[in-house]
């Protein structure tokens, strides 16, 4: 492939700098090890993990060249090297552990590459069988996988301006983050702080909940469900999700879905003193507007259904609950909603694409782009008609540099073609391998996988799986969702000559 060429990046400084990350995923993977011990499972599928992990790590960072800096070019590479290599490393104790589904090596792969991208897709069919220590691997790998994405966004994208990352440019991002304290590093890890500090809330709330209201919420579940809800990811380790749970619970995994896809930024400086700045923050009125807009025509949608057995405080939480799971890409479930009324699901369809806001752990589009969007289409029809005049775009109050709008445009562009290539191959898979799948099925699984939703609709649903799709379409699952997680760029330039060579 390069015969010729002179590689114009430092390569080693990625694979070594890959090769630091895997020497630490040991770390988390003790926690479900340590689970086995303690529940007498066998510990062989987490002591193989980090057995891999140790021994890549050290291979990687043997390669490594001192000499070489990490810049823009090699911060591409090693963020597309660590995000795969780790899902790689994540279904190892899914193969070993030889139980189910999970057991073949491409349904490893789907599992931990939704787990570690918040996708929240699963391939999972009989939740029985599996240990409680690989149950809580699934819900340890989403949780990296959230706080993996803040690391992204504060330490290495903010830095280099890949994709989206140039909208931390805007006052709400990366200005603020000079600002909260002199190194990149140190602000890194305030905001990583927070994450912490927000799991252990969600224990907290879950558990004492449990202990009052319903004690199938017991400490394991307890924390099962705080590290997928402020990652907003998703899995569950009960086949039910959410919707295993007393009502009361399912509203106080809410507001911690919501603030998991608030700017972790903005979160800081209203624990800090300074609530307005993330009150007046724009793209955060759009982000929880859309939710609330869309979660009321859902709830009408529901009321007006003759099929609906929902009583009105039932109607409203589903509404609620189910909405937000989307927009927040969380893919939590309070009910079967593949059972709801066309209006209903469509509405649940058109939350996949809003996504959180920059800054946090949530997947999709994002709301900031959306807002620029809008304001800049808006924009351009006034300029249409007073063709002289000057608008720039303002984000709460402050102007978003022209070169990040086209970017903006160009993103949603790449994202819409993307989508629909991936329905185009559902869709021809299903039919050369005879499942059968609607349009709206193979558009929603498409949505789910690459914007990194969750369920979907269908046998894919809340309750489903994607074990059924075909071996084929679930590799080009895993592949898109790996791309469409750390914003499509990273990958997507590795591919090109000018990146190896210019």
């Amino acid at each position: 492939m390069f015969s010729g060429w002179r590689i114009r990046v430092g390569w080693r400084a990625s694979v070594g700098l890959t090769g630091d990350v895997l020497t630490a995923l040991p770390v988390p993977l003790a926690f479900p090890l340590l689970l086995a011990f303690y529940y007498g499972e066998s510990p062989l599928p987490f002591l193989v993990a980090i057995a891999v992990s140790l021994a890549l790590g050290a291979a990687f960072r043997s390669i490594q060249d001192p000499a070489e800096n990490l810049g823009p070019r090699e911060a591409f590479l090693a963020v597309a090297l660590i995000w795969f290599l780790v899902a790689a490393v994540g279904a190892i104790p899914f193969v070993v552990a030889g139980v189910g589904t999970v057991a073949h090596p491409v349904n490893a792969m789907f599992e931990a590459m939704s787990g570690l991208t918040t996708t929240g897709a699963t391939v999972l069919e009989d939740f029985s069988i599996h240990s409680r220590s690989v149950m809580m691997w699934r819900q340890v790998i989403q949780w990296l996988g959230g706080l993996g994405i803040l690391i992204l966004a504060t330490a290495v994208l903010s830095e280099v301006g890949v994709g989206g990352a140039q909208l931390m440019e805007t006052e709400t991002q990366t200005r603020d983050l000079n600002k909260l304290t002199p190194k990149i590093s140190r602000t890194a890890q305030l905001i990583w702080g927070i994450y912490f500090g927000l799991t252990g809330l969600a224990v907290v709330v879950y558990y004492l909940l449990g202990l009052a209201v319903d004690p199938q919420m017991d400490l394991y579940n307890a924390v099962a469900h705080a590290f997928t809800s402020v990652s907003t990811a998703g899995f569950s380790p009960e086949p039910l999700s959410v919707g295993a749970f007393h009502p009361l619970i399912q509203w106080a995994v809410v507001p911690f879905m919501i603030v998991g896809s608030t700017s972790f930024v903005l979160i800081y400086f209203f624990i800090n003193g300074e609530p307005m700045r993330l009150l007046r923050n724009e793209e955060f009125h759009f982000y929880l507007g859309a939710m609330a807009t869309l979660a009321a025509i859902v709830a009408g949608a529901l009321l007006l259904d003759p099929g609906s057995t929902f009583g009105a405080e039932a109607t409203l939480r589903h509404a609620v609950f189910n909405v937000s799971s989307m927009v927040t890409t969380t893919g939590y479930a309070s009910t079967d909603y593949v059972a709801w009324a066309p209006a209903a699901k469509h509405m649940l369809f058109m939350g996949m694409f809003v996504g959180g806001m920059v800054g946090s752990t949530t997947c999709s589009i994002k709301s900031l782009r959306w807002l620029v969007a809008l304001k800049s289409f808006r924009r351009n029809l006034y300029t249409s008609i007073h063709p002289e005049a000057v608008r720039p775009v303002r984000i709460s109050g402050k102007p978003i540099d022209e070169g990040a709008i086209r970017d903006i445009y160009a993103y949603l562009l790449l994202s819409i073609v993307i989508f629909f290539l991936l329905t185009v191959v559902i869709v021809v898979d299903a039919e050369r391998t005879g499942l059968r799948v609607t349009e709206f099925e193979a558009l929603g699984a498409a949505a789910t996988t690459f914007l990194n939703i969750g369920p979907a609709f269908g046998d894919a649903g809340p309750y489903g799986t994607f074990a059924s799709f075909s071996m084929s379409t679930r590799v080009v699952m895993i592949v898109l969702m790996w791309i469409g997680r750390i914003e499509i760029i990273p990958v997507l330039v590795l591919f090109t000559k000018a990146f190896w060579t210019s």
